[in-house]
């Protein structure tokens, strides 16, 4: 048995320095943006587009995820001459952690205080990525005056929490984030490095990507807020539903329909729009080869906003 052991402490310590080795070799990907100091900590955020741009296009990344994940995106919007933005969310990315829990009231607060550090006083289209659906569902019902629209991309609906499909996912997940911080921690994730990249971003933000998604630190801010999941979808129900005159688009991965529960709050909506993406994934969908479809979902909420609304 301590033969055994010896083996795996041995297997393991040489895993672990391969990652470092890897990780210490690779390009270097010092952060883009800046950071804006909501009050005693900072968070990353990266704006592009024209300065003047309005209304602004706020993006929120999924668990796991960072403002380098619509790093794509983000160019195909400035090509269209629409300004953006994209930030970590606390203990994520390069931003500072925040005080727990990590949960929807922390988030809309967090991106309440970011704004108001950037002079960014909108009004915003928010675009939300996978979990970020009910982090943009929770700010668009509490700042309705200063939302034109959201643009859901495959993302989950606070609703969704009460399915008995999604409450076993939930429940599954909760295993993967506590046992992703702790191999995030240990360095266990290192040697995965140049696998870590599966949305397709631009080849110069690529390295960022992977360097965060490698991070110790990372992991353990994704655990903070994944196992918050049910708690925020319980907030955002609380804070009501979505005025149906708000524009809202739903753009899915692969080949959902219409009748889907994700395509739903496009449906509840008065000015809805709904596209699927047969040959994304749920992370491609992001990359340069079909981000285009969330520019769409973007034009339509613009597009269907009364025009005194984009115009302010």
């Amino acid at each position: 048995m301590s033969k055994f052991l010896l083996g795996v402490v041995l297997v393991v310590g040489a895993w672990i320095t391969a990652g470092l080795v890897i990780v210490a070799t690779a390009a270097p990907a010092p952060p883009r943006g800046e950071f804006a100091d909501i009050g005693g900590r900072k968070l990353r955020v990266v704006c592009e587009g024209p300065a003047e741009g309005r209304p602004s296009v706020w993006l929120e990344h999924g668990a796991f995820g960072a403002a380098t994940d619509f790093a794509a995106v983000q160019q195909k919007l400035s090509a269209k001459g629409l300004r953006s933005c994209a930030y970590d969310r606390a203990g994520l990315g390069y931003s500072d952690p925040g005080p727990s829990p990590r949960d929807g009231d922390a988030a809309l607060a967090d991106l309440e205080a970011l704004m108001a550090a950037r002079g960014d006083d909108g009004p915003y289209v928010l675009v939300g990525h996978s979990m970020a659906g009910l982090h943009i569902r929770r700010f668009a019902t509490a700042h309705p005056d200063k939302t034109i629209g959201i643009v859901l991309v495959d993302a989950t609906t606070p609703e969704a929490i009460d399915d008995p499909r999604m409450r076993k996912f939930i429940g599954v997940f909760k295993t993967v984030v506590r046992t992703g911080a702790v191999a995030g921690t240990l360095g266990l994730t290192k040697p995965f490095y140049y696998w870590a990249e599966r949305i397709g971003l631009p080849k110069d933000r690529i390295a960022e990507k992977r360097r965060i998604w490698v991070s110790g630190r990372h992991a353990r801010g994704a655990a903070a807020e994944g196992l918050q999941w049910e708690p925020a979808a319980r907030q955002a129900i609380a804070a009501g539903p979505l005025p149906d005159t708000l524009p809202v688009a739903v753009i899915v991965a692969g080949n959902r329909g219409e009748d889907s529960p994700r395509a739903r709050p496009a449906n509840q909506s008065k000015h809805g729009y709904f596209e699927a993406v047969p040959q994304a994934t749920h992370t491609s969908i992001l990359g340069l080869t079909h981000g285009d479809a969330v520019v769409r979902g973007v034009e339509h909420v613009l597009k269907a906003a009364p025009p005194a609304r984009t115009a302010d």
